[in-house]
């Protein structure tokens, strides 16, 4: 079968505008996430290989992360027509309609929900519903109400590892709340400092959170180290728990040091949150935060204690 170019191009347009519905780089750091934390909780069975059970895990998690991210679009397609980053997003700027998005949203969200419930656990379909749940009922209409919203959006935005874990194994156990904990601690840093770099889009579009509606960045920026500097003792709880040893532990300290740094430049500066100067270094601090979790995950699973 031959697809004319008209076709194929209207095939490419419907993909990528797919791919952008389901925000499909934050689904694949999700997977990422979620697969660290099925490896570690592999481990623990005595399994050590990957198999179908990882497959069935990581294409579950994904299908809802994607339908969760296209029902906050179809929530927000207003509050995104009115920013410039998304206002050209397949909702606001027409290219598919709200039914369409709403169809897709609920058919990836609760049929992922009941492929992970039959292909690997009960648990884990019902975590990932609940985690659904949270972001589309509490995270997303709060960010138009308080600022609030951030550390509400951070509970299900750490679950990835947890879901991970609860595939392996079938129960929850500590390794998945120091999974848990990693993300709900790097999440602060990486997501105020897009607010950062965005605060004129998200002031327009009416979200709350506090880089939107604070002038100096000051109380932004104590937050921003704070998690940054809390994130360090977290980061060391799986040697603690005995899931990664030293080279491990050498590898969160030094990250998380960098990190800090980071943070601090930021918070230190003392500039307009609108400054070319402030955003410089917030984009600095996006671009670390963004580099350092799949590292860290990274060097956890090559370091893992057996």
């Amino acid at each position: 079968m031959q697809f004319s170019p008209g076709a194929s191009g209207r095939i490419q347009t419907l993909l990528r505008d797919y791919a952008e519905l389901t925000k499909m780089r934050v689904t694949t750091l999700i997977v990422m996430t979620a697969w660290c934390g099925f490896y570690f909780g592999a481990l623990k069975n005595g399994v050590t290989s990957v198999s179908w059970s990882l497959f069935h895990a990581l294409l579950g998690i994904g299908l809802v992360s994607g339908g969760t991210a296209a029902l906050n679009e179809v929530m927000e397609y207003e509050v995104d027509a009115r920013m410039r980053r998304t206002a050209g997003r397949p909702l606001p700027s027409g290219r598919m309609s709200l039914l369409h998005g709403t169809i897709a949203g609920v058919l990836l969200t609760v049929g992922g929900a009941f492929y992970l419930a039959f292909a690997t656990n009960a648990l884990t379909g019902l975590l990932a519903l609940a985690t659904a749940f949270v972001y589309l009922a509490a995270y997303t209409p709060l960010k138009r109400i308080h600022p609030i919203c951030t550390f509400v959006g951070a509970i299900p935005g750490a679950m990835p590892g947890v879901l991970g874990w609860a595939a392996a194994r079938g129960h929850l156990e500590w390794g998945a709340l120091v999974m848990f904990a990693i993300v709900f601690f790097w999440q602060f840093p990486h997501f105020y400092s897009i607010a950062w770099l965005y605060r004129e889009d998200y002031a327009a579009g009416s979200i709350r959170m506090l880089p939107a509606i604070e002038q100096d960045g000051s109380a932004t920026g104590r937050r921003i180290l704070l998690y940054s500097l809390g994130l360090i003792p977290v980061s060391l709880a799986p040697v603690v728990f005995g899931m990664s040893g030293r080279v491990y532990a050498a590898g969160a300290i030094v990250m998380g040091v960098a990190l800090c740094y980071f943070g601090a430049r930021l918070a230190r500066l003392g500039l307009p949150m609108n400054a070319p100067r402030s955003k410089q270094r917030a984009q600095q601090l996006l671009q670390a935060s963004v580099i350092y979790l799949p590292l860290l995950f990274a060097l956890m699973m090559i370091n893992v204690v057996k």
